[in-house]
């Protein structure tokens, strides 16, 4: 299912991919189940799977394809965390450039992910719990000028 809740949301450890080594590692998306959701999503899509890139330092995020009647449809997983967006492009960072999920996401709910809405992943991080993030986290933040709780899921920091 999609998540199309606006409010609520708060920001997990790692949320932002940063992490402190003294907090231990943080965990991580599994690949495997990511690849069987992108094929359950193409097959309810009616399409196939197109390319699928594994998150490079420091990106947070892996990035995917479905191709479908209607054209490409950029799927990003974040890397830490069992979270499903979708862009208009493909790029190492992202703000606001969101889209609404397609029908066909909630394939990805079935396989344990969570699909953010675009009016979640627009929400303003004033409208959030952020508490979780460090003063560091915080730096990256202002520097890169993000304001959006997609800006601080998708990002490439460094």
């Amino acid at each position: 299912m999609v998540n199309d809740e606006d409010a609520g949301f708060t920001l997990p450890r790692g949320a932002s991919g940063f992490f402190r080594p003294e907090d231990g590692p943080l965990p991580e998306t599994d690949l495997r189940t990511l690849r069987s959701a992108l094929y359950a999503a193409a097959r309810a899509a009616g399409g196939k799977v197109g390319e699928c890139e594994k998150q490079r330092y420091p990106r947070t995020f892996h990035t995917a394809t479905v191709i479908d009647d209607t054209g490409e449809h950029i799927i990003l997983c974040h890397a830490y965390h069992p979270w499903i967006a979708f862009a208009q492009e493909r790029r190492d960072w992202y703000t606001e450039e969101f889209l609404a999920p397609p029908q066909w996401a909630g394939a990805f709910a079935h396989l344990g992910f969570l699909v953010l809405s675009r009016a979640q992943l627009t929400t303003p991080l004033s409208d959030l719990d952020t508490s979780v993030l460090t003063p560091s986290e915080w730096r990256e933040v202002r520097r890169h000028g993000i304001t959006t709780l997609g800006g601080v899921l998708f990002n490439a920091w460094d």
